[in-house]
Protein backbone atom coordinates (compact mmCIF):
# COMPACT_ATOMS: atom_id res chain seq x y z
CA UNK A 1 0.00 0.00 0.00
CA UNK A 2 1.45 3.35 -0.91
CA UNK A 3 2.00 6.01 2.10
CA UNK A 4 -0.18 8.64 2.41
CA UNK A 5 1.09 12.22 0.54
CA UNK A 6 -1.29 14.05 2.99
CA UNK A 7 -2.65 12.22 5.76
CA UNK A 8 -5.32 13.31 8.04
CA UNK A 9 -5.01 15.26 11.45
CA UNK A 10 -6.89 12.18 12.91
CA UNK A 11 -4.33 9.96 10.88
CA UNK A 12 -1.72 11.66 12.93
CA UNK A 13 -3.17 11.46 15.83
CA UNK A 14 -3.52 7.88 16.11
CA UNK A 15 -0.23 7.62 15.00
CA UNK A 16 1.13 10.42 17.56
CA UNK A 17 -0.49 8.43 20.36
CA UNK A 18 1.17 4.93 19.05
CA UNK A 19 4.39 6.76 19.43
CA UNK A 20 3.57 7.90 23.14
CA UNK A 21 2.90 4.33 24.16
CA UNK A 22 6.33 3.51 22.89
CA UNK A 23 7.79 6.10 24.15
CA UNK A 24 6.47 5.58 27.46
CA UNK A 25 8.24 1.94 28.01
CA UNK A 26 11.90 3.47 26.41
CA UNK A 27 11.48 1.64 23.68
CA UNK A 28 13.44 3.04 20.60
CA UNK A 29 11.84 2.74 17.20
CA UNK A 30 14.79 0.14 15.89
CA UNK A 31 13.94 -2.17 19.01
CA UNK A 32 10.10 -1.45 18.27
CA UNK A 33 10.39 -2.56 14.87
CA UNK A 34 12.42 -5.92 16.36
CA UNK A 35 10.07 -6.94 18.36
CA UNK A 36 7.08 -6.39 16.18
CA UNK A 37 8.75 -7.95 12.87
CA UNK A 38 8.69 -5.20 10.73
CA UNK A 39 10.96 -2.74 9.19
CA UNK A 40 11.89 0.75 11.23
CA UNK A 41 10.24 2.87 8.66
CA UNK A 42 7.36 1.50 9.18
CA UNK A 43 6.96 2.10 12.73
CA UNK A 44 7.85 5.48 11.31
CA UNK A 45 5.31 6.14 8.49
CA UNK A 46 2.80 4.60 11.08
CA UNK A 47 3.89 6.99 13.73
CA UNK A 48 3.66 9.88 11.27
CA UNK A 49 0.11 8.75 9.47
CA UNK A 50 2.00 8.08 6.71
CA UNK A 51 0.99 4.30 6.53
CA UNK A 52 -2.09 3.02 7.37
CA UNK A 53 -2.39 0.39 10.35
CA UNK A 54 -4.80 -2.18 11.09
CA UNK A 55 -6.86 -2.76 14.28
CA UNK A 56 -5.08 -6.54 14.55
CA UNK A 57 -1.90 -4.71 14.28
CA UNK A 58 -2.54 -1.68 16.53
CA UNK A 59 -3.35 -4.40 19.33
CA UNK A 60 -0.26 -6.25 18.83
CA UNK A 61 1.16 -2.78 19.16
CA UNK A 62 0.02 -2.16 22.32
CA UNK A 63 0.86 -5.36 23.99
CA UNK A 64 4.27 -5.08 23.33
CA UNK A 65 3.90 -1.14 24.19
CA UNK A 66 2.78 -3.07 27.71
CA UNK A 67 -0.67 -0.58 27.67
CA UNK A 68 -2.87 -2.54 29.86
CA UNK A 69 -5.66 0.59 29.13
CA UNK A 70 -8.03 -1.20 27.34
CA UNK A 71 -10.51 1.47 26.91
CA UNK A 72 -7.60 3.85 25.05
CA UNK A 73 -6.60 0.25 23.07
CA UNK A 74 -10.09 -0.09 21.62
CA UNK A 75 -10.72 3.79 20.87
CA UNK A 76 -7.33 3.70 18.95
CA UNK A 77 -8.38 0.65 17.13
CA UNK A 78 -11.30 2.19 15.94
CA UNK A 79 -9.48 4.89 14.33
CA UNK A 80 -7.50 2.48 12.46
CA UNK A 81 -7.91 2.17 8.32
CA UNK A 82 -8.54 4.26 5.78
CA UNK A 83 -9.87 7.52 5.68
CA UNK A 84 -13.57 7.27 4.89
CA UNK A 85 -14.86 9.19 2.01
CA UNK A 86 -17.30 11.66 3.58
CA UNK A 87 -18.82 15.18 2.80
CA UNK A 88 -16.32 16.73 3.62
CA UNK A 89 -14.07 15.10 0.92
CA UNK A 90 -15.19 16.93 -1.68
CA UNK A 91 -13.42 20.25 -0.22
CA UNK A 92 -10.05 18.50 -0.58
CA UNK A 93 -8.10 20.55 -2.86
CA UNK A 94 -10.53 23.69 -2.18
CA UNK A 95 -10.00 24.56 1.38
CA UNK A 96 -7.20 24.66 3.41
CA UNK A 97 -6.54 21.03 5.17
CA UNK A 98 -7.78 22.48 8.60
CA UNK A 99 -11.07 22.86 7.24
CA UNK A 100 -11.18 19.20 6.56
CA UNK A 101 -9.61 18.03 9.40
CA UNK A 102 -11.90 20.27 11.91
CA UNK A 103 -15.31 18.66 10.08
CA UNK A 104 -13.70 15.40 10.74
CA UNK A 105 -12.70 15.94 14.57
CA UNK A 106 -16.09 17.22 15.05
CA UNK A 107 -17.77 14.28 12.94
CA UNK A 108 -15.72 11.74 15.45
CA UNK A 109 -16.59 13.58 18.80
CA UNK A 110 -18.16 12.08 21.44
CA UNK A 111 -18.71 15.86 22.93
CA UNK A 112 -18.38 19.35 21.75
CA UNK A 113 -17.25 22.46 24.27
CA UNK A 114 -16.58 25.58 22.67
CA UNK A 115 -15.94 28.92 24.48
CA UNK A 116 -15.80 32.47 21.63
CA UNK A 117 -15.31 35.92 22.84
CA UNK A 118 -16.33 38.11 19.48
CA UNK A 119 -18.10 35.61 17.18
CA UNK A 120 -21.29 32.94 17.28
CA UNK A 121 -20.02 29.48 17.13
CA UNK A 122 -19.41 28.39 13.60
CA UNK A 123 -21.94 25.45 14.47
CA UNK A 124 -24.82 27.77 15.77
CA UNK A 125 -24.27 30.44 12.58
CA UNK A 126 -26.84 31.11 10.26
CA UNK A 127 -25.99 31.57 6.55
CA UNK A 128 -26.08 35.31 6.29
CA UNK A 129 -24.03 35.63 9.50
CA UNK A 130 -20.96 33.12 8.51
CA UNK A 131 -20.78 34.94 5.18
CA UNK A 132 -20.56 38.54 7.08
CA UNK A 133 -18.09 36.35 8.69
CA UNK A 134 -15.66 35.56 6.23
CA UNK A 135 -16.20 38.51 4.64
CA UNK A 136 -13.54 40.14 6.82
CA UNK A 137 -10.83 37.64 6.19
CA UNK A 138 -7.25 39.21 5.27
CA UNK A 139 -7.00 39.08 2.54
CA UNK A 140 -10.49 38.69 0.87
CA UNK A 141 -11.43 36.36 -0.25
CA UNK A 142 -12.96 35.47 -4.06
CA UNK A 143 -16.69 35.31 -4.31
CA UNK A 144 -15.92 31.33 -4.47
CA UNK A 145 -13.49 31.28 -2.20
CA UNK A 146 -16.24 33.04 0.40
CA UNK A 147 -18.96 30.85 -0.65
CA UNK A 148 -17.22 27.83 -0.38
CA UNK A 149 -16.26 28.39 3.20
CA UNK A 150 -19.74 28.80 4.23
CA UNK A 151 -21.17 26.30 2.55
CA UNK A 152 -18.70 23.75 4.28
CA UNK A 153 -19.53 25.69 7.58
CA UNK A 154 -23.06 25.24 7.29
CA UNK A 155 -22.34 21.33 6.19
CA UNK A 156 -20.31 20.79 9.26
CA UNK A 157 -23.47 21.79 11.31
CA UNK A 158 -24.80 18.25 10.34
CA UNK A 159 -23.42 16.95 13.55
CA UNK A 160 -26.11 18.62 15.70
CA UNK A 161 -28.32 18.04 13.32
CA UNK A 162 -28.55 14.68 12.44
CA UNK A 163 -30.59 11.64 14.36
CA UNK A 164 -28.29 11.10 16.59
CA UNK A 165 -26.43 15.05 17.36
CA UNK A 166 -23.29 15.55 19.53
CA UNK A 167 -23.82 16.69 23.21
CA UNK A 168 -22.86 20.81 21.85
CA UNK A 169 -21.82 23.35 24.77
CA UNK A 170 -21.20 27.06 23.81
CA UNK A 171 -19.83 29.21 25.85
CA UNK A 172 -20.15 32.73 24.56
CA UNK A 173 -19.05 36.02 25.43
CA UNK A 174 -22.06 38.75 25.73
CA UNK A 175 -19.26 40.72 23.40
CA UNK A 176 -20.33 38.46 20.56
CA UNK A 177 -23.89 39.16 20.79
CA UNK A 178 -23.43 42.44 20.27
CA UNK A 179 -20.82 42.73 17.56
CA UNK A 180 -23.26 43.65 14.26
CA UNK A 181 -21.93 41.16 11.63
CA UNK A 182 -23.42 41.97 8.20
CA UNK A 183 -25.72 44.73 10.42
CA UNK A 184 -28.67 44.68 12.45
CA UNK A 185 -31.37 42.96 10.66
CA UNK A 186 -28.95 39.88 10.21
CA UNK A 187 -27.90 39.88 13.88
CA UNK A 188 -31.20 40.34 14.77
CA UNK A 189 -31.73 36.98 12.65
CA UNK A 190 -28.64 35.64 13.91
CA UNK A 191 -29.58 36.07 17.56
CA UNK A 192 -32.99 34.81 16.96
CA UNK A 193 -31.31 31.64 15.72
CA UNK A 194 -29.26 31.50 18.34
CA UNK A 195 -31.91 31.31 21.28
CA UNK A 196 -33.77 28.71 19.15
CA UNK A 197 -30.82 26.02 19.00
CA UNK A 198 -30.49 26.97 22.33
CA UNK A 199 -33.80 25.06 23.24
CA UNK A 200 -32.69 21.89 21.25
CA UNK A 201 -32.00 19.00 24.54
CA UNK A 202 -28.39 18.13 23.54
CA UNK A 203 -27.67 22.09 22.62
CA UNK A 204 -26.45 24.19 25.96
CA UNK A 205 -25.94 28.25 25.41
CA UNK A 206 -24.34 30.24 28.21
CA UNK A 207 -23.19 33.39 28.05
CA UNK A 208 -20.95 35.20 29.52
CA UNK A 209 -21.98 38.90 31.04
CA UNK A 210 -19.73 42.10 30.71
CA UNK A 211 -20.14 41.94 34.57
CA UNK A 212 -18.12 38.64 34.74
CA UNK A 213 -14.86 40.45 33.81
CA UNK A 214 -11.85 38.84 32.97
CA UNK A 215 -11.29 35.25 32.69
CA UNK A 216 -8.79 32.84 31.53
CA UNK A 217 -8.66 32.55 26.97
CA UNK A 218 -10.73 35.79 26.97
CA UNK A 219 -8.98 36.40 23.60
CA UNK A 220 -9.29 33.37 21.28
CA UNK A 221 -11.79 31.21 20.60
CA UNK A 222 -11.57 27.50 22.05
CA UNK A 223 -13.10 24.29 20.99
CA UNK A 224 -12.98 21.24 22.89
CA UNK A 225 -14.07 17.88 20.93
CA UNK A 226 -14.05 14.68 23.57
CA UNK A 227 -12.76 11.38 22.28
CA UNK A 228 -13.36 8.14 22.75
CA UNK A 229 -11.50 8.24 26.08
CA UNK A 230 -10.20 11.43 27.89
CA UNK A 231 -6.82 11.09 26.23
CA UNK A 232 -7.73 11.37 22.76
CA UNK A 233 -9.29 14.48 23.35
CA UNK A 234 -8.69 17.09 20.98
CA UNK A 235 -8.43 21.13 21.36
CA UNK A 236 -9.06 23.13 17.99
CA UNK A 237 -8.21 26.73 18.27
CA UNK A 238 -9.15 29.38 15.80
CA UNK A 239 -5.80 31.65 14.52
CA UNK A 240 -5.22 34.58 12.28
CA UNK A 241 -3.70 31.82 10.10
CA UNK A 242 -6.39 28.86 10.57
CA UNK A 243 -7.20 26.16 12.90
CA UNK A 244 -5.06 24.74 14.39
CA UNK A 245 -5.02 21.12 16.77
CA UNK A 246 -3.41 20.46 19.49
CA UNK A 247 -3.50 17.29 21.93
CA UNK A 248 -0.70 16.82 24.26
CA UNK A 249 -1.42 15.85 27.90
CA UNK A 250 -0.57 19.52 29.12
CA UNK A 251 -2.29 21.64 26.74
CA UNK A 252 -5.56 19.41 27.08
CA UNK A 253 -4.85 20.09 30.83
CA UNK A 254 -4.59 24.04 30.77
CA UNK A 255 -7.59 24.20 28.09
CA UNK A 256 -10.09 21.93 29.95
CA UNK A 257 -9.41 24.37 32.92
CA UNK A 258 -9.61 27.35 30.84
CA UNK A 259 -13.23 25.53 29.64
CA UNK A 260 -14.35 25.45 33.14
CA UNK A 261 -13.89 28.26 34.34
CA UNK A 262 -15.32 30.32 31.66
CA UNK A 263 -18.57 27.99 32.66
CA UNK A 264 -18.14 29.01 36.23
CA UNK A 265 -18.24 32.96 34.79
CA UNK A 266 -21.14 32.49 32.77
CA UNK A 267 -25.14 32.93 33.16
CA UNK A 268 -26.99 29.14 33.20
CA UNK A 269 -28.87 28.45 30.06
CA UNK A 270 -31.91 30.30 31.36
CA UNK A 271 -30.81 33.58 32.33
CA UNK A 272 -28.26 32.96 28.94
CA UNK A 273 -31.68 33.19 27.07
CA UNK A 274 -33.13 35.97 28.98
CA UNK A 275 -29.71 38.32 28.08
CA UNK A 276 -30.05 37.56 24.41
CA UNK A 277 -33.82 38.52 24.31
CA UNK A 278 -32.91 41.53 26.02
CA UNK A 279 -30.22 42.51 23.65
CA UNK A 280 -32.14 42.24 20.52
CA UNK A 281 -34.84 44.34 22.25
CA UNK A 282 -32.58 46.86 23.84
CA UNK A 283 -30.35 47.38 20.37
CA UNK A 284 -31.83 45.30 17.56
Amino acid sequence: MPLRSAPTARQRRLGAELRKLREKIGVSATEASELLGIERTKVSNIETGRAGISAERLRAMACVYECSDSALVNALAAMTGERSRNWWEEYRGILPAGFLDLAELEHHATELRVAHAMHIPGLLQTREYAHAVFDQVVPPLTPPQLEHRVSHRLKRQDVIFRSDPVTYTAFIHEAALRMLFGGRATMRRQLHHLIDMSERPHITVRIVPFSAGAYPGAGQSIGFAMGQVPALDTVQLDTAHGSELVGSESQLVKYRTIIERMGAVSLLPDRSRELVHGIIKETL
